[in-house]
């Protein structure tokens, strides 16, 4: 099927543009520029960009624009930039009315969020921005290592992390954890894996999907940015730590995907019914000996 909308751009965006894949057929909102927190040791994505909050007078006219071109082909909308949840509930519950109104019926509204941006929500606040269509939040989590967290300045804890989505869980919104291979190099490899896969098994997330560590400004920029010293990794000990990591996955029902373009090796199934299966693929691949 072939969807024409979606090969031009209504809006004007302030790029880089990012979204998950998950989102490839949905209208994105940038409802802010860039990135609230903009620290982290591993990401680049926002570092060219001052984040900024629409105004709302600009957003309404956006929603209406990407409504009138979308409509009858995109049934989401993604709400960027790089942590849009961060916005307060005053401020994102008129932009979900909105969306309603233009759009009509949609399967959801999704956004990239930090655990701070999930906890500094009430439970009542975040249950009513669920009634209003928001149903998908994309968590960075990273690892579940605090030491690691420490390390790459995620401004985050294993507590905070699991909490925030735990109390996103209970409002009925989904989330989607993301955790970055390699993250930790050599050294932490292990333990980077081991906690990875605790946080997984105490939130039981939707969906969960592993990337792989790259290094668009160098692999030197990120030795001066990591608090530790960093080793590389060889692509089979990447593959490794991620095989340590769904070993100990025994959560139910979590969608997983590694598809990314950083990854190594493409792996989709549910945890823990495919356990065994996605194993055996990583098994294989470690013992390519092209590898």
């Amino acid at each position: 099927m072939i969807f024409p909308g979606f090969f031009s751009q209504p809006l004007k965006y302030n790029e880089p543009l990012f979204r998950p894949p998950g989102e490839a057929r949905s209208a994105i909102l940038q409802a802010t520029i860039g990135c609230s927190w903009n620290r982290c040791s591993f990401c680049e994505m926002y570092t060219s960009k001052k984040f900024q909050v629409k105004p709302p007078d600009v957003l309404k006219k956006e929603i209406n624009i990407l409504a009138n071109h979308y409509r009858g082909i995109a049934k989401k909308v993604f709400l960027g930039d790089g942590n849009a949840f961060v916005l307060s509930y005053e401020k994102l519950l008129p932009i979900l009315q909105e969306i309603n109104t233009a759009f009509g019926r949609l399967q959801r509204v999704s956004a990239y969020a930090s655990p701070k941006d999930i906890l500094d929500k009430t439970p009542t606040q975040l249950e009513t921005l669920r009634s209003h269509g928001l149903k998908l939040l994309y968590v960075g989590a990273e690892t579940g290592d605090d030491e690691l967290l420490s390390l790459i300045n995620k401004g985050e804890t294993f507590a905070s992390t699991s909490e925030a989505l735990l109390k996103a869980h209970s409002a009925g919104i989904d989330t989607s954890v993301m955790i970055l291979n390699g993250l930790g190099g050599r050294n932490y490899s292990h333990q980077h894996a081991k906690k990875s896969a605790e946080l997984i098994n105490l939130t039981n997330p939707k969906f969960l999907s592993t990337l792989t560590l790259s290094f668009p400004m160098g692999e030197p920029h990120y030795h001066n940015r990591f608090g530790g010293d960093f080793e590389l990794q060889t692509v089979p000990e990447i593959i490794r730590e991620l095989r340590w990591m769904i070993e100990d996955i025994d959560a139910e029902r979590v969608i997983y995907r590694s598809n990314h373009v950083s990854n190594n090796l493409v792996l989709s199934g549910t945890l823990s019914r495919d356990k065994s299966d996605l194993l055996a693929q990583i098994d294989l691949a470690l013992n390519d000996t092209n590898l």
